[in-house]
Formats: C-alpha cells, structure tokens, sequence
C-alpha cells in the first residue's frame, strides 16, 4: 500500500513578506543588467523592456501597464490571495528597478557573463515567487495555472513562450544579442523547469 502523501506545510506570514522582497530585488538587479547590455528576456518583462527600447520609456512604467490586463485572470483562474500578492510583486519590481540604477553603477560587464547571470537572477527570483504562490504577471500567472491543472511545468511552457517573444525583436536586436538573450531565456527557464516541481516543495502559502 502506498504511503499518504506528506501534508503541505504554510508559510508564515514574515516568510511570505521576506520572500517576495528578496526575490523582487534579484528580479530588479537582473533587469538592471539585460537594460544596460541591451538584453532580452521573456515573458511580460520581455515585452516591457522591448516596449522601453523602442519608446524609451522607463521599464518600471511600461512593466506595470502591461501586466494591468492580466489581473482578470489571476482573479478569475488563481484567486483574490495569488492576485494580491501578484499586483504587490510586480509594483515591487517596478520601483525597484528605477532605484536599483541609482543604488549601483555598471561601468562594465561581458554580454556574456550577464546573460547568463541575469538568468539566474531572474529565474531565481521567480523560483522564489512561485513558491509563495505569487507571480510577476502576464505568461508567469498562465504558467503557474497550466501547471496546476495539467502538469506541465511552468519553466517549460515559458521557455516555449519566451523564444516566440524573442522572435518577434529580431527588427530590434542584433544577432548577438538575439543569441545571448535566447541564452539568458533558457538558463531562466531551466532554473524553473529543475527547481519548481510540486513533488519537491510542500510549502504554500
């Protein structure tokens, strides 16, 4: 006879606040370092920071006006807590990405190294996020729902998405940077695909 599954286990409430501001200020540092190498990642970010380049509007602004759309389906598919929770992350991520250009200075740093440094960043970020069941809007609420109902593992799906993204700025980057930001898109996306597996992690919150 098979055993019981073991009982999920709640956050406390300090473990979900301490949580999202740590995983909010990797998520800002990362984007830090796709802007000022003139990176692409996936996902709504993504969007946002394409929308920046080509408008030349800060990220923070063009982050949280396009995630506005997808808070319907938070509320709808994921509930009031996620959607809360979600609307607090991505105003977190909004401002500190404008501060974290003031708390540091880039003089230099290899494309390479940050593509794949931002990845980490991001995805660690997210990793994070995901385990406190909070999102940072748009592809992120869609694939933590698809993985909820059906299985797939939201690091998988948003790698799928992610690419179409980056497809679409091929009229924007150049070939080097195209390359380095699917780079950065998959190492994100590996980060979650290995890491944030339902069997492996029993905390919610």
């Amino acid at each position: 006879m098979a055993d019981a599954p073991e009982p999920a286990i709640r956050h406390r409430l300090y473990e979900d606040v301490l949580a999202m501001l740590k995983a909010t200020l990797m998520v800002a540092l990362g984007v830090t370092i796709y802007a000022k190498t003139m990176l692409l990642t996936g996902g709504t970010a993504g969007l946002a920071l394409l929308l920046s380049y080509l408008s030349h509007q800060e990220f923070g602004v063009v982050f949280f006006v396009v995630n506005l759309p997808f808070y319907v389906l938070a509320w709808m598919r994921m509930g009031w807590g996620f959607t809360l929770r979600t609307f607090i992350a991505v105003g977190l991520v909004t401002v500190f990405s404008r501060l974290t250009g003031q708390w540091i200075s880039i003089e230099h740093i290899n494309p390479f190294y940050a593509s794949i440094i931002a990845g980490i960043l991001s995805g660690t970020g997210l990793l994070m996020l995901f385990r406190h069941r909070t999102g940072l809007g748009g592809l992120n609420i869609l694939a933590l729902y698809i993985q909820e109902r059906t299985g797939l593992r939201a690091g998988y799906f948003q790698l799928g998405v992610d690419l179409a993204i980056l497809a679409g700025a091929v009229f924007v980057l150049d070939v080097r940077q195209m390359a380095l930001s699917v780079l950065s898109a998959v190492v994100l996306n590996m980060v979650l695909a290995i890491n944030h597996r339902s069997d492996r992690y029993r905390g919610v919150s």
